[in-house]
């Protein structure tokens, strides 16, 4: 065979020449085959090879398409350099968990964050700083990829990153520091009827959301992260507390207010105005007057008993050694809701000072019938101590007074009994006088002493009755009167007695007295067997010295008493079990030999 090449140059081919027959296809210049009628064969042969093509092309795509949309993750989708492409939720997770795992040192590297002039590393275990797999991988699942996309391409999910952010904020604003400033709040005070304004001021802190979305955002990229300080501004503006000073608060105590009802009129002086008007800053800083009615009856006194009767609760008294019921009975009060926005609105007036008040039924919160509900109808405790120098001595006295001042007291299921918060403060004005109490370890005259025996006495009653004990404390030295460890001194404010009425049945305080005892019994419905108590031996046992004091009548001279240390158990039993032990422990100090007179010569 020959063949010519460009630039016509010959070259001769030995090989042997095959020789090829070129085939026609049926239907062109050659003949039909015998038997079939023209154009038929032709026709069949191109539609079974046009529908092979078809088929495989068809096949193709199908393949294609298998092979694009496989798994839940499209294939080419990274999340920290692991393909999630291709792979079903769960076998994405398993990648993403064994990426973490390989960039564990990374990730548990402390982050470096700034705030202000302050820096500090924060470990991302400390804050909750991780990546949250399972929202990763549904973010990834989600990433749009169109059919040639999922073939030939690529793309990168940036992973889900969480924080705890009530830890993040409290670390950050332990390195914000003195840098920091809590907001100045605007107000509006009386000093007497003379209102004084306090001017807002900005806040500068760290923002929570902000602060966890710059941390989330700038964790894994491996450089510090600064959290921006933001200020932020009182609602109230300081030319809005001006305002509200000369346009409120000044007229509003420039002269009374007649409040007038059905039963009479009250007069309300600027100084009573001055302690019921208040101007309160909600956490945006906004600034609002109000009337507060409970403050406006403590400055009018008993101004408001003209024209208001209080309602009556019912009660119980001891009679024939059984509770009787004492009924109640309803009252007439100030609608204080109308009352507090009409006195408002005339404030800011210099005529037509007048507040018509509407009195209103008031009934009283303990009804007989909610009384019977309550199961009080037995003695279930009684505890009796005594007291030297007869109801004439000014301690005695004490003791019969807050006596007096809780007997009848009911306590509701669940309420919890404040000794302190019953008498309030016990002082001349409330009929209490000078008498000894314990002050720097010594004796001395204070008004209202000897009230912690009757404190004693209502702590044993309540103790003896099963109920739970919430507050007290024991006297610094050892007094024979009282139970050891078992009884509990008291001063106003700063030391409470308190109990906790933690059975289903109300309880009744019945208190009595004689020339010498003071005693308190508590009635309800008994649920214990019986209460005792146990002791331990006493121990650390300390001797008393001799203290000599300048004589005078301050002067309290004490025969002394040993100190110890002593446990008591509170054993409760029912159905025949005990079902509660119940420890109290307690340190006496030694109570000094105090002699009123001077120290003798060696």
């Amino acid at each position: 065979m020959a063949v010519t090449l460009y630039g016509d140059k010959q070259v001769s081919d030995d090989r042997p020449t095959v020789q090829v027959t070129a085939v026609s296809w049926p239907g062109d210049d050659a003949p039909e085959p015998a038997g079939r009628g023209p154009g038929s064969w032709s026709q069949r042969t191109r539609a079974l090879l046009a529908g092979g093509l078809a088929a495989v092309v068809l096949a193709g795509v199908v393949g294609a398409g298998a092979y694009a949309y496989a798994g839940d993750v499209p294939r080419g989708t990274t999340v920290l350099g692991a393909e999630l492409g291709g792979r079903s939720r769960t076998e994405a997770a398993q990648e993403l968990r064994a990426e973490l795992e390989r960039r564990a040192g990374s990730l548990n590297t402390p982050l470096t964050v700034q705030i202000g002039d302050k820096k500090a590393e924060i470990k991302p275990a400390d804050v909750g700083l991780t990546v949250d797999v399972d929202a990763t991988v549904a973010a990834a699942a989600e990433a749009e990829a169109h059919p040639v996309s999922r073939l030939f391409g690529s793309r990168t999910v940036e992973p889900v990153v969480t924080v705890d952010a009530a830890k993040l904020d409290a670390v950050l604003r332990t390195v914000l520091g003195k840098q920091g400033r809590e907001m100045t709040m605007p107000a509006i005070i009386f000093t007497g009827t003379t209102p004084k304004p306090v001017y807002p001021k900005p806040s500068l802190s760290v923002e929570p959301e902000r602060a966890a979305q710059v941390v989330r955002e700038g964790w894994l990229g491996g450089q510090p992260v600064t959290v921006p300080l933001v200020e932020k501004n009182p609602a109230t503006s300081r030319e809005e507390v001006d305002r509200l000073v000369a346009e409120l608060a000044k007229p509003a105590v420039a002269a009374p207010v007649t409040l007038t009802t059905d039963k009479g009129s009250v007069t309300i002086p600027p100084a009573a105005i001055a302690r019921g008007l208040r101007f309160s800053a909600d956490e945006a800083g906004k600034l609002t007057p109000r009337i507060d009615i409970k403050r406006l009856r403590a400055a009018l006194g008993d101004k408001l008993a003209t024209i208001e009767a209080a309602p009556k609760d019912a009660g119980l008294t001891i009679a024939g050694g059984k509770p009787k019921v004492v009924p109640g009975s309803p009252g007439q009060q100030l609608d204080t809701a109308a009352f507090g926005r009409d006195l408002l609105a005339v404030l800011p007036k210099a005529e037509g000072r007048t507040v018509t008040g509407r009195l209103t039924a008031a009934q009283p919160k303990l009804t007989e019938a909610k009384l019977a509900e309550l199961g009080i109808k037995e003695r279930v405790s009684t505890f009796t101590t005594r007291f030297p120098g007869g109801l004439a001595s000014p301690r005695s006295q004490n003791i019969i007074q807050a006596a007096k001042a809780v007997d009848g007291t009911i306590v509701k299921p669940g309420e919890t009994f404040s000794l302190n918060g019953h008498t309030g403060d016990r002082g001349y004005d409330q009929g209490y006088q000078d008498a000894p109490t314990i002050v720097d370890g010594k004796l001395v005259p204070g008004v209202g002493g000897g009230v912690s025996q009757f404190t004693t006495t209502l702590f044993n009653a309540t103790y003896y009755a099963g109920l739970q004990d919430v507050e007290h404390k024991p006297h610094s030295f050892y007094f024979s009167r009282y139970p050891a460890v078992i009884e509990s001194t008291i001063y106003y404010p700063a030391l409470d007695f308190k109990f906790r009425n933690n059975t289903q049945h109300g309880v009744l305080i019945d208190t009595s007295y004689t020339s010498s005892t003071i005693t308190v019994s508590i009635w309800s419905t008994k649920i214990y067997d019986s209460v005792k108590t146990e002791y331990s031996p006493r121990r650390d046992i300390t001797k008393p010295e001799t203290v000599y004091l300048e004589p005078g009548p301050d002067c309290i001279a004490a025969a002394g008493a040993d100190g110890f240390a002593q446990d008591a158990y509170r054993v409760i039993t029912k159905d025949g079990q005990v079902i509660k032990r119940e420890k109290f422990s307690w340190r006496y100090d030694a109570e000094p030999r105090f002699i009123c007179g001077p120290k003798p010569p060696a």
